[in-house]
């Protein structure tokens, strides 16, 4: 038993140290090495500065002493654009020098809420683990904020990719309130100072939130080829899970990809959120239908749509009963003579319930020989219609802008980029992104805390906690330190004559067999000493009977001598064999 606990506490040991282990996460070198590579400088802030023999001497003793693990820290380096591109802005410079605030008013709201007002910031993030990565900061409340900036050149969808990419971190989290990007139509008359939410824009992207309602906007504007006028088109919503993207406060990146074969994806920290096509997956469709119902059609006075009647033929039984309380009767008032005396009043007897009531006959229902069906309108040809089948092909645009309404501030935007080359993206990313990715994982507590605050959010996460960690430990300690005790009473067994418990049928046959040997020994010992004896006077007996006839009478009194002791050795046979357990379980049963 003891050796078995030991065994017990030795595998929970065991199995604790490898979740601390697995607590700890990724060393911090693994997580800077492994994401920038050669283009991250790790400084040490080990000063071994020299300067006369004290020094020394303390520099040798320094080095004598064991060393401490040094913590790297990642060097922030500013993105540089390569490749082809049409925008690129990472806010390092300090400035809002390239951007345009909007001086315009918002139409149809009260003069209180109108004016963008909103205010701007270039900053480094409240927890930066990069200092110097600075940032365009949302920074009020429940304002109306506009700002907008020019492309290098206007982006034309042709034979290439649209990549657009972005990040944005919810500092101080997001309660309602918007972080998406708009790419502005090119337009003769586009003026970024007077930028508004109806300013014409080709495509809107990014996060959009409020109260539950957790969103990431695909949005864009396609011009009808008959009409020349715009409608919105809304890309299916995203079947990921947003919410940690909301709720996290970390750094994510947001990336869309339009092909010139219409696919497109959608991209959160390089993982596809959602996917399809500009034809089929838009709401409304692009394409509209070939025909329409005829708005002139109406149903005719005489169309059945009725597919049940009533049946013509059926007739009430003649013994149905309807009747639930009987006829009517006037209602009873008080008797004032009765009032003191009780019992006063004609009896009458109690009403029950009608045994033979079936409810308010109704004939059956029978298939309506003249339905004929639901009547819907005839259709005819759409007027409207007309067949898109390149949509990928959207106006051009040439800035970028975003224009929000929020009720949380400090809101995060770095590092917007656009090109119209996937490798070009990526490498941006890389060394934006990457580098912020890198910095929060080598601060970023271990699992066992990271799993603590995800169960202060969400309660319910302890029972999985406990199923899946503490269960397993208990179960282990039930069947190693546990197990089917001897009884005590079954090791107090004596071999005796006297009825005993009932024990298993293994150990009560094995028992019986030993002890029915033992006595099968003691009666063959207790019998060979007189066989022996008998043997010894019959010789001597026909030895003396040939040397003299005249003993004959002794010989015969010996003989009934060894008759009776023959028998006496078969009673105590019986009496052996009466007495083994053998004998005994069989006459029990």
């Amino acid at each position: 038993m003891a050796q078995t606990l030991r065994l017990c506490v030795v595998a929970v040991l065991a199995l604790a140290l490898i979740s601390l282990s697995q607590a700890q996460g990724p060393s911090e070198e693994d997580l800077v090495e492994d994401i920038m590579g050669d283009e991250m400088d790790v400084e040490d802030d080990l000063d071994l500065g020299i300067a006369g023999d004290e020094e020394e001497e303390e520099v040798a003793a320094k080095e004598a002493e064991p060393a401490a693990p040094v913590i790297p820290k990642v060097t922030y380096k500013a993105p540089e654009p390569m490749g082809e591109h049409f925008f690129a802005e990472s806010f390092d410079r300090g400035t809002l020098d390239s951007w345009v605030l909007s001086k315009a008013k918002k139409e149809d709201i009260d003069e209180d809420i109108a004016k963008y007002d909103g205010q701007w910031s270039v900053e480094d993030m409240k927890d930066s683990k990069l200092p110097g990565d600075k940032g365009l900061v949302l920074k009020s409340r429940a304002k109306h904020h506009a700002i907008s900036a020019q492309l290098l050149r206007p982006f034309i969808f042709d034979s290439k990719p649209l990549i657009l990419q972005y990040e944005v971190n919810f500092q101080t989290g997001i309660d309602c309130g918007g972080a998406y990007i708009k790419l502005l139509t090119q337009t003769p008359d586009l003026d970024l100072d007077q930028f508004v939410d109806k300013t014409p824009y080709t495509i809107m992207f990014g996060p959009d939130k409020c109260g539950e309602d957790y969103k990431l906007h695909l949005i864009f504007r396609h011009k009808n080829p008959k009409t020349g006028e715009y409608e919105e088109k809304h890309a299916k919503k995203p079947d990921a899970d947003l919410r940690t993207y909301y709720t996290d406060k970390k750094t994510h990146l947001y990336t869309l990809v339009l092909n010139p074969d219409n696919s497109f994806e959608v991209l959160v920290d390089q993982t596809v959120v959602n996917s399809g096509n500009l034809l089929t997956d838009m709401t409304p469709a692009v394409n509209p239908a070939a025909e329409i119902e005829d708005p002139e059609d109406s149903k005719p006075e005489d169309w059945d749509e009725m597919p049940k009647i009533q049946d013509p033929a059926a007739v009430k039984p003649e013994d149905w009963d309807e009747d639930m309380d009987g006829e009517w009767e006037a209602p009873q008032v008080p008797n004032p003579a009765c009032e003191a005396a009780p019992g006063c009043g004609a009896w009458q007897r109690p009403n029950v319930d009608n045994p033979s009531y079936k409810g308010k006959w109704k004939p059956a229902m029978i298939d309506n020989p003249n339905y004929q069906g639901v009547w819907k309108p005839r259709k005819v040809a759409n007027p409207d219609f007309f067949e898109d089948l390149h949509p990928f092909r959207m106006s051009p645009f040439s800035a970028v802008g975003l224009e929000l309404w929020s009720m949380s501030s400090d809101i995060f935007f770095d590092n917007f980029f656009i090109t119209n080359e996937r490798h070009t993206a990526d490498r941006w990313a890389t060394d934006g992104w990457g580098l912020k990715k890198a910095a929060e994982g080598a601060a970023e507590p271990g699992l066992a805390t990271q799993m603590l605050t995800a169960a202060e959010e969400r309660p319910w996460l302890w029972v999985v906690y406990v199923l899946t960690v503490a269960l397993p430990l208990v179960l282990i300690v039930v069947f190693c330190c546990t197990g089917k005790k001897k009884s005590p009473e079954a090791a107090e067994y004596k071999k005796t004559d006297e009825p005993q418990p009932d024990v298993k049928e293994e150990e009560e046959a094995a028992a019986a067999a030993e002890e029915e040997e033992e006595e099968e020994e003691e009666a063959a010992a207790a019998v060979a000493p007189k066989e022996q004896q008998e043997s010894a006077p019959a010789a001597d007996k026909k030895s003396d009977a040939e040397d003299s006839p005249a003993e004959k009478g002794e010989e015969e009194e010996e003989e009934e001598a060894q008759d009776e002791n023959d028998a006496s050795a078969e009673t105590l046979e019986d009496d052996v064999l009466r007495r083994s357990p053998r004998n005994r379980r069989v006459r029990k049963e």
